[in-house]
């Protein structure tokens, strides 16, 4: 997917989401193997509720394949749990 049509897809509707994601996407997205671009394109056509809820660990995906990248996220922006 273009960089561009990418950071128009990670603005999200929520203040917290674009905290988490625009900071990834800029910092750590272009260093992700192939696989893990795949699945934050995949992950992007997630919901706001549901994307807000795994980045706060309230819960995880599902979907073993969106975990991977959601925990990649958490690893890289500052939402590690200490």
């Amino acid at each position: 997917m273009d960089k561009n049509r990418l950071f128009w897809a990670s603005r999200r509707g929520m203040l917290e989401l674009d905290l988490v994601l625009l900071p990834f996407l800029e910092n750590v997205y272009d260093t992700l193997e192939q696989e893990d671009k795949e699945r934050y394109w995949a992950l992007m056509e997630g919901e706001d509720q549901d994307l807000f809820s795994w980045f706060m660990r309230r819960t995880d995906p599902e979907d073993p394949e969106l975990k991977k990248i959601v925990d990649i996220i958490r690893a890289n922006t500052g939402l590690q749990m200490e």
